[in-house]
């Protein structure tokens, strides 16, 4: 990969990555609600969930889910179930000690899981393995493999970088979220921007 390419590749990761979306609001907030150790979990099942859904989308399930509109339709609408119950379920929390109680925390594989429900990932891995994997400067890559394993390990820390960027902001402000009724309208935004996201995904 040349040094050319490899600069659009990190500029396009650092923008994808970094930008607000499902998995960085619900970073935000788990280590708000629950604490930064808690949320780390998360921090690590999006890289490791995105990671195989790259390989596999570098393998041609990618080009399987996009192209077959019923397939592509069913990930979206289940992605787009979950997503609004998470809003639910984080909306109606209100104190620290209802979140321990209506059971927000997302487990290693619910947060492996839901890389795979969200068409925007499937979106930006088919992108990636469309102009980095298979392509090399408008031409057939000659090493697809190394280049799939290159925008992997990119693709891992740039994405725990961010979810964890996202998430020490989340513990930073939990002190804060404690008093009063903070926590019930920041937890509401964030449940705002879940539902968003989700109406979004319907018009992809």
């Amino acid at each position: 990969m040349s040094a050319a390419e490899l600069a659009a590749l990190l500029a396009f990761c650092t923008a994808m990555s970094f930008s607000p979306g499902p998995n960085t609001t619900l970073s935000t907030a788990l280590a708000a609600n629950l604490g930064l150790k808690r949320a780390l979990r998360f921090c690590v099942a999006v890289p490791t969930g995105w990671t195989m859904l790259m390989v596999a989308s570098g393998l041609g399930l990618g080009s399987l889910v996009l192209g077959v509109p019923a397939l592509r339709w069913a990930v979206t609408l289940i992605g787009v179930a979950y997503m609004l119950w998470l809003a639910w379920r984080l909306s109606r929390a209100g104190e620290l000690a209802e979140v321990d109680r209506s059971r927000l925390d997302i487990g290693f594989w619910q947060g492996v899981g839901l890389q795979f429900l969200n068409i925007k990932a499937w979106l930006l891995a088919l992108t990636l393995t469309a102009g980095w994997v298979v392509n090399a400067g408008g031409q057939p890559a000659a090493n697809p493999g190394e280049r799939l394993a290159i925008i992997c390990a990119v693709m891992v820390l740039f994405a725990f970088a961010s979810n964890f960027t996202y998430a020490l902001a989340g513990s930073l402000l939990r002190n804060w979220l404690s008093q009063g009724r903070r926590l019930l309208w920041f937890n509401r935004l964030l449940a705002l921007v879940l539902v968003a996201t989700a109406a979004w995904m319907m018009t992809v």
